[in-house]
């Protein structure tokens, strides 16, 4: 269905191709799960499947990609819709439409489908993505999540044979994007839909693939093969494979069902040991308190009666079902909403306590920051070099002390690109790098590690937890229940505007099917939580009796 001839891709001043050496075929009605680590050419691989490489994109393809006997070189993005849907990292990027049954339909208009037919199909989609209560809603109005599941549902309705997906399930709570993945599996195993999806977070994904076409680095040949094959050398695995690795199986296991039919041994081994205990927190006031806080959004009632607490140095995870009210709450602590009730109060030690909607902008700034859902929000200069000069300008850092933070997140970034020009990934690095120049005592994340690779996340990782230890409070909404269970002291869970779970990470999500890791499943009742736990566990040696 789909055929690589000998592809390159080179852009306009770029020291080397793209993609180069792409040679391969993927079948039809498979499933092929695109990986690699940031930088190595993921998305230009896609746009090449899709036509926007080189017609939207600009550079120049060398080789032949044809889809369907059709040559994507010939045939402009519009006239392979037919044949082709695609969805990228970014769902507003995609929308077209006001609301989310117009923008269902829209797809089908264009390709003249008769009335009658797109009705059943939109309701059908509504159905199958979970849709059916949002679809007369603005899709400016919806979390960023339902309108990823929104922009996945605008492919689906023309039913075309390939589908191409960036970071699916990316902003999508892990209820919402197994619902997506089954609706994908059904695609492909029921109607012989050929799905080629680039993904990060492989914990959800991988399980599913038919083949792993693997891009180890940049400029390097791509190698296609099965799942067990590429995860035993990919540089890129997740927690049930490094699990495996750690543990010493074989063949490594790829799900969760897999592991636990390996795991009894393991478990024996860890019996009567436990996880490190986090560090005890400082006695000090809290950053952050909130006592019965409200907010509305229009009529509707967004967040309930919360009561929070934030103490220096202390990480906590926010999670939830995608539009529990986790971004309303992050943005109504750097002033954007006002409470409908209750209060909210923002202190650190010297700043006094201020109410983040009566504080000006550039004294809130001295309390709190955030990093929000699109990166763009924060970025309007012309190169990454301007948008880190002005962040240590507002700053008042050392110059250097931007750049620096985005070199340590994702490294090889050069100074001249335009922030636009950036992955997701890197354009949230970026975003994080300007927050995190000011230091606040206070720092809010909001899906922060949306289009971040496993090893990009390992340095976010180790870059919040030197602020947590520094003794900065952080805050971060996230679907990511593997960096919860890395970073969080603490988790709280939300449904409908409410908090319906408060407490440390282990007794939060050991025992829950959606917000475990994959080594709390693989292990429990035990309350491990990570591959790092694990193994500086199975090197210690044991305890005599």
């Amino acid at each position: 269905m789909i055929r690589f001839d000998h592809v390159r891709v080179t852009y306009e001043d770029a020291p080397a191709p793209a993609i180069q050496d792409v040679h391969l075929v993927i079948p039809e009605g498979e499933l092929a799960l695109l990986v690699g680590p940031s930088g190595v050419g993921k998305s230009t691989l896609l746009g090449t499947v899709s036509g926007l490489v080189p017609h939207f994109t600009g550079g120049t393809l060398a080789g032949r990609v044809t889809v369907g006997g059709r040559d994507t070189r010939t045939h402009r993005p519009r006239e392979l819709s037919d044949l082709v849907g695609t969805v990228g990292q970014d769902p507003l990027a995609h929308f077209v439409t006001d609301t989310v049954e117009d923008e269902l339909a829209y797809g089908m208009e264009s390709l003249g489908l008769p009335t009658d037919t797109m009705r059943r199909r939109v309701e059908e989609t509504l159905d199958l993505l979970g849709l059916a209560e949002l679809r007369d809603r603005p899709i400016a109005t919806l979390s960023g999540g339902q309108q990823q599941r929104v922009a996945i549902g605008s492919v689906l309705t023309p039913h075309p044979r390939v589908l191409v997906l960036d970071e699916p399930t990316s902003a999508l709570d892990p209820a919402a994007a197994e619902e997506v993945l089954a609706v994908l599996q059904r695609l492909v195993h029921d109607l012989g839909t050929t799905v080629l999806m680039a993904e990060h977070r492989l914990e959800r994904v991988v399980q599913y693939a038919d083949q792993v076409l693997l891009l180890p680095a940049p400029g390097a040949a791509p190698v296609l093969g099965s799942p067990a094959e590429m995860m035993a050398h990919s540089p890129v695995h997740p927690p049930v494979v490094a699990l495996g690795r750690a543990a010493g199986w074989a063949p490594l296991p790829l799900s969760v069902r897999d592991a636990r039919r390996k795991a009894a041994g393991l478990r024996e081994q860890l019996a009567g040991r436990q996880p490190p205990a986090p560090p005890a927190l400082p006695p000090e006031p809290p950053l952050l308190e909130l006592r019965d806080l409200s907010v509305r959004r229009g009529r509707t009632e967004v967040l309930r009666r919360l009561r929070l607490s934030v103490r220096p140095g202390e990480t906590i995870a926010l999670m939830g079902r995608n539009g529990a009210g986790k971004s309303t709450l992050l943005r109504t602590l750097v002033g954007m909403h006002e409470p409908a009730g209750g209060s909210v109060r923002l202190g650190g030690p010297g700043t006094g306590a201020v109410t983040p909607h009566r504080t000006k902008p550039a004294e809130l700034l001295r309390h709190v920051g955030l990093v929000p859902q699109d990166p763009r929000d924060l970025l309007y200069a012309d190169t990454v070099a301007a948008e880190c000069t002005a962040a240590d300008a507002d700053a008042g850092a050392a110059p250097g002390s931007c750049r620096a933070l985005v070199t340590g997140l994702l490294p090889d970034v050069p100074d001249t690109t335009h922030p636009r020009d950036l992955s997701e990934g890197q354009r949230l690095a970026l975003a994080l790098a300007v927050v995190l120049t000011a230091a606040p005592p206070l720092l809010l994340l909001d899906e922060p590690t949306r289009g971040l690779d496993y090893a990009a996340k390992a340095r976010l990782v180790g870059i919040l937890r030197a602020l947590a230890a520094d003794g900065h409070a952080i805050v971060l909404a996230t679907h990511d229940v593997e960096l919860a269970a890395e970073l969080a002291h603490r988790v709280i869970v939300l449904a409908d505007g409410e908090t319906v779970a408060d407490g440390p990470t282990p007794d939060v999500v050991v025992s829950s099917p959606s917000f475990a890791p994959q080594v709390a499943k693989i292990l429990a009742p035990q309350h491990w939580l990570t591959v790092p736990q694990v193994r500086k566990a199975l090197e210690q040696p044991e305890e005599a009796p």
